[in-house]
């Protein structure tokens, strides 16, 4: 019995999800201020329908290659569990990741099928024929009847896969097409792509120190109507590492930030044009920390001003 990423049968966290396409206009810092509350997470809008889904989403790149090992596989099981039950939703995969799809594909299976699941995986092949077939793979190994995402990793060979995405999306075999890239040297061809191609999604690497895509990027995203999902967005763990020493402000209070990972979460979120994060990690309290900056206030801009100055100057 397959589980389907798109069709509830039953809410695991209700009224996650809402629609309307006004919601995706006049996004602002100050818009998000105003908005973002103690009690219900940070929803933000997907441009091309004004689907609104979780701006904390968890990535799986190298903490969920743990292969066929029992103990490490029930103890990721519990970290997905704890997205789903602090607000979260969106699983962001890759078949370049080892054994992570299947490893997400038995989380979802231990939590009684989840239909609130916002499933995101990516094609990373460079011929179309094995292109199909990878994709049927992961459909397999996370157990889903479609993915609700379904990007071009790290752009290869990506004018050969969009028109099969860009069919499969016209057929209702995938909900959005997007491209990703975590390598800066790739930013023009992603423009390119963005400003030629119909595409719903870009992934690309944005944080705190990282913070090249403000110039043209997500400007083009705005323009474009393209959703933004930020990767790496502590540096796999550098960013941790180097402030873990250092104090948080005491001014961090009035944006309700308990800690660094909702520090440079929120930096990242609260972004206009940005559309949620995916942070990775191996435990379920950092998963509680990182869901933690979708509640609360968020900053605005001059906030977000002054949180760079901050880190700069540590």
């Amino acid at each position: 019995m397959t589980r389907s990423a798109c069709f509830s049968r039953r809410r695991f966290l209700g009224g996650l999800v809402g629609t309307g396409a006004a919601a995706a206009l006049g996004w602002s810092p100050l818009t998000l201020a105003q908005q973002s509350s103690r009690d219900d997470p940070l929803m933000k809008p997907i441009p091309a329908t004004g689907e609104r889904i979780p701006a904390i989403g968890m990535g799986t790149w190298i903490t969920f290659n743990v292969g066929e090992l029992e103990a490490m596989r029930a103890q990721r099981a519990g970290i997905v569990a704890e997205l789903f039950a602090q607000g979260g939703r969106i699983i962001d995969s890759s078949p370049m990741y080892g054994t992570s799809e299947a490893v997400v594909g038995y989380c979802l299976e231990q939590l009684d099928e989840p239909d609130d699941l916002f499933a995101a995986t990516k094609v990373w092949t460079r011929m179309a024929d094995s292109g199909a077939a990878q994709m049927a793979e992961s459909r397999r190994l996370w157990g889903v009847e479609r993915f609700d995402l379904m990007q071009i990793h790290n752009l290869v060979d990506w004018q050969t896969h969009l028109p099969r995405l860009m069919d499969d999306k016209a057929r209702g075999r995938i909900r959005y097409v997007g491209v990703t890239t975590s390598h800066g040297r790739r930013h023009d061809e992603l423009m390119s792509i963005m400003r030629n191609e119909p595409i719903d999604f870009v992934q690309l690497t944005y944080n705190i120190l990282d913070r090249e895509p403000e110039d043209a990027i997500l400007p083009l995203a705005r323009e474009r109507g393209i959703a933004v999902i930020a990767n790496r967005p502590f540096r796999q763990k550098q960013l941790i590492e180097r402030y873990r020493n250092e104090p948080l402000p005491e001014w961090a209070g009035e944006i309700d930030c308990a800690n660094w990972p909702q520090f440079l979460l929120k930096f990242i979120v609260s972004h206009p044009d940005v559309t949620c994060t995916i942070p990775a990690t191996t435990r379920v309290d950092h998963m509680r920390e990182d869901t933690g900056a979708m509640y609360g206030r968020q900053p605005d801009q001059a906030m977000r001003e002054r949180m760079v100055r901050y880190v700069e100057g540590l």
